[in-house]
């Protein structure tokens, strides 16, 4: 929803010229276009050059590119204001929307429009041909100092989950083979540049590649013209390609395509505001969404259905799924998952003996929980109407896809089928095994978040899951929109950076106290750092990863996180370095949260109260105990009186945490 608007629009005359500027609202961002034999931008910050000069190019076939020899017939500026309401609000409940843009027209018909926002700019190709297009190629260079370093999330290619680790390196290490999704955050010595897209439709997802020197460019998934089956044990979910055309898209003449973004931060935390993933999006489709409802989940697959003092056998039966639907009811989680084996594998439309889905719906509708159901994607195309409308007829007010594994234009094309089918049967939708949101979530608000983020779940099978991930991730991933990180484990321990090695008997054993365990996993972390997640990630639908009865053993911890709301009426960044520490204040209505995380080193932070308004606030506070940095599990609860004169200085344990809720006293 846009509450107001104000714009003013003036052409420029300009045509002999060959360099064309647009600047931020508050002149601090500047982007130069040469137009020469070819386009090429560059981006500078109060006067320094953060990006350098960079080619952009379309390449359609049987058209001419922009560096055919085109030249600007038109140049148009114009300036507008904004205050967006998002029906989902992730950070908060308005938006200024305040930029101001050029567009350029060329003589091939091409527009390219650029705009500058104080916090970033973002450039997309506009075209108005009569007929279908083929677009053979997209070039978009990112080129930065030889000084710069970048956040390089590693991939092996383009069929992927998009659940990485960022390396950190310098920029001209990254080789001409060395593929990238994004977000992919670029440290360019004067500002922080975080490369992303959004507004992606009827198109494939953008990717990076090093250009052997300082740079990055652009690189797109081709369209497959062949795919295999996986191994036989997922050939319900996997669906490699091994052929591809010679285009990325075929598309209508008449469209505009992705904006490329680049987010641009002065300070880390600058970053963790950042709305332009969505600011840039097409608008809602669907009208009317007062059906979306987010919330908390008892989420089954993390912990492999384990309970414990119950008189049934937990597993994938009936009995199991009542005792979660309960365990929400009773703390008022609004949702639970019914994850893989609610149905026959590869059948949408089977059922699985010992489970009685639609007993469990009806006992769920008697409880208040609504049900998300999890389907593999290849399955949900094979049996696709039949399946939405059973998944409808079953009352289940949500879906959850996994394994797509791809972004090109043919399976970007399917998530936005997901999203407008499921819309029209009021279903959520949580993508799984997806690529990272690139604008989705604000046209179809009911995809309330998605996966494509290197989560808790990696705990089960690697050392991947680190509390120096944990703090990267707001500052990269969560930039670009919500992520399904599944937070909440309650078996919790130091992880292997972070373990003192102990001696005994003369000899040097490490005696780890994380350990890989897939059916009864544990956070490399403290207990308060994994109650922190639920205040720093942004998740509309926020998972409790960890099982009832381990949740009930902490009732505490457990009573805590599912108090803390899962949208935002307002964020305040407090502190925070990537990948070593981050601290936020979010408000929901009239209480206050805040969250902080720091990596595998203990540190002390001051937290100033400062942005709460006048007046005297219970705090109820979960810090790391005296012992976490042995005993993760390890916490203390603090219960006072502040007001915003006062301070808090905390102590965290390597892997630690903090966590409270501010109250105004009646």
């Amino acid at each position: 929803m846009i509450l107001a608007l104000t714009n003013a629009m003036y052409v420029g005359s300009v045509f002999a010229d060959t360099s064309y500027k647009v600047k931020s609202p508050d002149g601090d961002i500047t982007v130069s276009v040469a137009v020469e034999d070819a386009v090429n931008y560059s981006v500078s910050l109060k006067g320094k050059t953060i990006v350098s000069s960079s080619h952009i190019d379309l390449l359609l076939e049987n058209q001419p590119s922009l560096s055919s020899g085109v030249t600007v017939k038109d140049v148009n500026y114009d300036s507008q204001s904004q205050v967006l309401l998002p029906e989902v609000r992730v950070k908060s409940e308005k938006i200024i929307d305040r930029f101001e843009q050029m567009t350029l027209s060329f003589s091939n018909g091409y527009d390219l429009e650029f705009r500058a926002y104080d916090d970033g700019v973002a450039y997309r190709f506009v075209t108005q041909f009569e007929t279908p297009i083929t677009v053979v190629n997209e070039i978009a260079e990112f080129n930065f100092s030889d000084k710069a370093t970048v956040y390089y999330p590693l991939e092996e290619s383009f069929y992927s989950h998009n659940e990485r680790s960022y390396l950190h390196q310098s920029i001209g290490d990254i080789k001409v083979t060395d593929l990238a999704s994004t977000p992919t955050l670029v440290d360019s010595g004067g500002a922080k540049v975080l490369v992303t897209e959004t507004a992606l439709y009827d198109y494939a997802g953008m990717w990076l590649l090093g250009d052997g020197q300082d740079g990055l460019k652009a690189t797109f998934p081709q369209q497959p013209t062949k795919v295999v089956d996986g191994e036989p044990e997922w050939i319900d979910r996997n669906q490699p390609v091994v052929e591809r055309a010679n285009y990325i898209a075929k598309t209508e003449g008449t469209r505009a395509f992705p904006w490329r973004v680049l987010a641009v931060a002065e300070n880390d935390t600058d970053l963790l505001t950042n709305q332009l993933t969505y600011q840039l999006a097409i608008p809602n489709k669907i009208g009317d969404t007062s059906w979306i409802k987010p919330g908390k989940v008892a989420w089954d697959w993390y912990n492999a259905n384990n309970l414990k003092g119950v008189d049934f056998e937990a597993g994938l039966n009936t009995e199991t799924y009542k005792y979660y639907i309960d365990f929400a009811s009773q703390h008022g989680v609004e949702y639970v998952i019914l994850d893989e084996g609610w149905y026959p594998l590869g059948d949408l439309m089977g059922s699985v003996p010992g489970f009685d889905v639609p007993e469990i719906m009806a006992y769920a509708k008697e409880k208040n929980v609504g049900i998300i159901l999890w389907t593999t994607w290849l399955t949900l195309e094979k049996q696709f109407d039949e399946a939405m409308d059973r998944f409808a007829e079953l009352g289940a007010v949500g879906i959850k896809p996994d394994f797509f594994q791809r972004d090109d234009q043919e399976m970007v094309n399917f998530y936005w089928k997901i999203a407008d089918e499921a819309a029209k049967r009021h279903l959520l939708v949580d993508f799984h095994g997806a690529y990272k949101p690139a604008g989705l979530r604000r046209t179809y608000p009911n995809v309330i978040t998605r996966e494509g983020v290197k989560g808790l779940e990696w705990n089960k099978w690697s050392y991947d899951s680190t509390p120096e991930h944990n703090t990267t991730l707001p500052f990269i991933r969560m930039v670009a929109g919500p992520m399904d990180y599944t937070p909440g484990a309650m078996s919790n321990a130091v992880g292997p950076t972070a373990f003192e090695k102990i001696k005994y008997k003369g000899k040097d054993e490490n005696h780890a106290d994380f350990t890989i365990r897939f059916n009864r996993p544990m956070s490399q972390t403290t207990r308060v750092h994994q109650m922190a997640m639920f205040t720093v990630f942004e998740s509309p639908l926020q998972m409790m990863a960890d099982s009832p009865t381990q949740y009930l053993d902490n009732a505490e911890s457990a009573e805590f996180i599912a108090g803390v709301p899962s949208v935002w009426d307002e964020t305040i960044p407090l502190n925070g370095a990537i990948g070593d520490y981050v601290t936020f204040a979010r408000r929901s209505g009239g209480n206050w949260y805040i969250g902080a995380l720091s990596d595998e080193l203990a540190r002390d932070i001051t937290i100033e109260l400062s942005f709460l308004p006048k007046g005297t606030y219970n705090i109820e506070i979960f810090q790391d105990g005296v012992n976490a940095h042995r005993f993760a599990e390890d916490y203390k609860k603090v219960n006072k009186s502040v007001t915003n004169e006062d301070s808090l200085t905390m102590k965290m344990a390597p892997g630690g945490g903090f966590t409270a809720k501010i109250t105004p006293q009646k």
